[in-house]
């Protein structure tokens, strides 16, 4: 099920959301620190983090699915936002470098179809992080965030559709230790949450931050049909026989 535009602009406009971002951030920003001379797009509702490329990508863009809506971004700047259908990017082949999908593979109703959309149209030297609700974790068991909207995922499931589609996971993350209420004292104590979360390997994190690569040589299926051999019989020749005589 997708979430409404209103309702993603609507939470990262609270406070929740707010610290909601900063940490995912964080975790973004440990993988991808720098993004000097490269092409970045996001995919699903990125805005909230686009933010960190914006001001020294080649180009950065936004791209939002047509079930879910779009919104202008950035505010008071020519837009860079666009509406799309998820399944046909408007881009050529190999056109990016790096891909941010946030609220999106949860929210498809068809995740492989998105990923292999993805693969077309990412370099074959780009890579892909994924934003994606814990299915171990606290805030996919309330609605009153978007993270809790969707489908949410293991590890190993995520693992799997990624090598599903061609890609390669090289790089795990976690983020969203707190509970997900909006309470003075679990919001101040945010950062406190992280870091035990991370340090001790806690399974309840709210989303995974996976990186992939693409996998440029991929093995492709063929359907092998069973060869029937058919003995092929030469042109019979006529042999004299020893016993026709010869008449001069």
């Amino acid at each position: 099920m997708t979430i409404d535009v209103v309702d993603l602009r609507e939470f990262y406009s609270r406070r929740l959301g707010i610290v909601a971002r900063q940490m995912i951030n964080r975790g973004i920003r440990e993988r991808w620190p720098r993004a000097e001379g490269h092409r970045v797009l996001g995919l699903g509702y990125p805005t909230p983090y686009l933010g960190l490329f914006r001001e020294d990508a080649e180009r950065c863009l936004a791209f939002m699915p047509a079930a879910q809506g779009v919104l202008k971004w950035p505010t008071g700047r020519p837009a860079l936002a666009s509406l799309v259908d998820e399944f046909s990017l408007p881009l050529p082949d190999a056109a990016v470098d790096r891909i941010l999908l946030v609220h999106a593979l949860e929210m498809s109703d068809d995740p492989a179809a998105l990923l292999r959309e993805v693969w077309r149209v990412l370099s074959p030297s780009g890579r892909v992080i994924a934003v994606i609700p814990n299915r171990r974790g606290v805030w996919t068991r309330t609605d009153s965030t978007p993270f809790g909207h969707g489908r949410p995922y293991s590890r190993s499931q995520i693992t799997d559709l990624l090598r599903q589609t061609w890609f390669t996971p090289t790089a795990w993350g976690e983020a969203l230790f707190m509970p997900p209420y909006a309470g003075g004292w679990v919001l101040k104590s945010a950062q406190m949450w992280e870091r035990a979360g991370a340090a001790l390997s806690l399974p309840f994190a709210g989303v995974h931050i996976v990186e992939a690569t693409k996998q440029v040589y991929r093995a492709i299926p063929a359907k092998r049909e069973r060869a029937r051999l058919i003995p092929s019989l030469a042109k019979p020749v006529l042999v004299p026989s020893s016993t026709t005589v010869t008449r001069s």
